[in-house]
C-alpha cells in the first residue's frame, strides 16, 4: 500500500475543500467590505472583489500543488497523518495570512483607487 498518494488525495480532498470554502465566504463577505469602503462605485467593488478570488484560488490551489513534492516518503498511517496535519496547518495560515493583508491593502490604498479612477 502506497501512504504517499492516500495522504495526496485525503490532503488535496481537505484543502481543496477549505481553500474553495474560504473563498466563497471571502468572496461574498468582500462584497459588503468593499462596497461600504467605496460607497456609489459597485462596478470597481465587483471587480476589485473579483481578481482577489481569483488570485487567491491560484496561488492557493497552486501552493497545494506544489507541496507535494517536498512530501517526505511516508512508511505508517500515523505519518499519512501527522503530514496531512501539517501541511493543512500551513495553508490554513497562509490563507488567514493572505486574508489580513488584502484587508490592509485595501484599506490603506482605497481612496487612491478611487482618485485614479475619477481622473
Amino acid at each position: 500500500m502506497n501512504f504517499n498518494i492516500i495522504g495526496y488525495l485525503i490532503y488535496l480532498g481537505i484543502t481543496t475543500f477549505i481553500i474553495l470554502k474560504v473563498g466563497k465566504i471571502c468572496y461574498k463577505n468582500g462584497n459588503i467590505y468593499v462596497a461600504d469602503l467605496i460607497p456609489n462605485h459597485v462596478d470597481i467593488c465587483q471587480r476589485i472583489n473579483h481578481v482577489l478570488l481569483l488570485a487567491y484560488y491560484l496561488l492557493n490551489i497552486g501552493y497545494c500543488a506544489m507541496t507535494l513534492i517536498s512530501w517526505q516518503k511516508i512508511i505508517s498511517s500515523t505519518q499519512v497523518i501527522e503530514t496531512i496535519c501539517i501541511k493543512t496547518a500551513v495553508i490554513i495560515f497562509i490563507i488567514s495570512i493572505l486574508h489580513y493583508l488584502n484587508i490592509l491593502i485595501i484599506t490603506k490604498y482605497i481612496q487612491k483607487l478611487i482618485n485614479n479612477n475619477k481622473n
